[in-house]
């Protein structure tokens, strides 16, 4: 049997590096291209959230989010090893409280905890919120992080990341919203964000505080660190942070801790996440490419189901759930 040719990856930002470890563990040989030089600000996955959260998802989301999302915590933690369980918790201030309900309708695999079992798993939200709910298979990981070991993983195997041209082969495209410019369905929805150093507030788990027009996560980082997110907006620009957006996000933030209010500011980030129209992603092909796109706000969540599936795809597998007929 003649050996497969090198495989090429488009792109090194959470889609791209899942891809290539999935194939680079199947023997595959993988070459990565990415224009940036590897993850980092220009990768909508350097500003993502992290939240390994698949039942929480289904709030909004469709199915194949909330079954392909079970897979991403395990598949992290055996290539990156950087997640963290714990659980999601999800609070709602007593005006609210119908948000909550509405929440548990809309989602499953949770427990509802009284003001007792909320401070015991969070002693810093003793007192502020008379009942929750708790998803206790979630997890959560730092993306830059996660990232960063993925990559040092694949350099290990003696595949490093080139700046150059995709050289003549099979490619899969795992470049987001700059494939738009063949993937002319897919769209732009923007997300902003913003990281905070709070040592006043101890928190060991993600936690949502929901609110009619403003709902806001909060995830731990360490130390201190949290990341606050994030809006979602039908736009495709990716360098502008609006005053209303940061206003919302640190108010929420308070209600949810006033020591919030006195949090250093370290970083605010946006970016837009590549979507098509129903929010899922696709597999395409397009004779010896395929495209792995469209993981909207899910990036980290979906990655390592995309990955399999594009992997089995490319040796000679069954045909990805994903995958729809190429349009123009």
């Amino acid at each position: 049997m003649p050996a497969m040719p090198e495989v090429t990856v488009l792109g090194a930002g959470v889609a791209g590096l899942a891809v290539a470890t999935e194939l680079a563990e199947r023997g595959v040989a993988v070459a990565i291209v990415d224009r940036g030089g590897g993850p980092g600000p220009h990768a909508c996955s350097w500003w993502a959230g992290g939240m390994l959260a698949p039942f929480c998802e289904g709030e909004t989301a469709e199915e194949p989010v909330v079954r392909l999302g079970q897979e991403a915590a395990p598949w992290w933690q055996a290539h990156a090893g950087t997640v963290r369980a714990g659980g999601t918790l999800v609070v709602a201030l007593g005006r609210d409280r119908s948000e909550l309900d509405r929440f548990a309708r809309r989602t499953e695999r949770h427990e509802t905890l009284d003001a007792a079992r909320i401070a015991a798993l969070e002693p810093d939200l003793a007192g502020r919120f008379r009942s929750a709910l708790f998803f206790p298979e979630e997890a959560h990981l730092d993306p830059r992080a996660t990232l960063a070991a993925l990559r040092a993983r694949l350099e290990g195997q003696g595949i490093a990341i080139d700046t150059g041209a995709a050289a003549d082969g099979p490619v899969i495209d795992c470049r987001g919203l700059a494939a738009g410019d063949t993937l002319r369905d897919l769209r732009g929805v923007k997300g902003e964000m913003v990281v905070l150093r709070c040592p006043d507030v101890t928190l060991s788990r993600s936690v949502r505080l929901l609110h009619p027009r403003i709902p806001l996560y909060v995830v731990p980082r360490g130390d201190g660190v949290y990341m606050l997110g994030a809006t979602t907006i039908e736009a495709g620009e990716r360098t502008r942070v609006t005053a209303r957006s940061l206003l919302e996000m640190l108010t929420a933030a308070y209600a949810l801790h006033p020591a919030f209010g006195e949090a250093e500011v370290l970083e605010i980030g946006v970016d837009a996440r590549p979507a098509f129209r129903d929010n899922l992603p696709r597999i395409r092909r397009r004779g010896e490419r395929i495209y792995v796109n469209g993981l909207y706000r899910h990036g980290f969540l979906l990655a390592p189901a995309l990955a399999r599936m594009a992997a089995d795809l490319v040796m000679g597998g069954p045909r990805p759930e994903v995958m729809d007929e190429d349009r123009p």
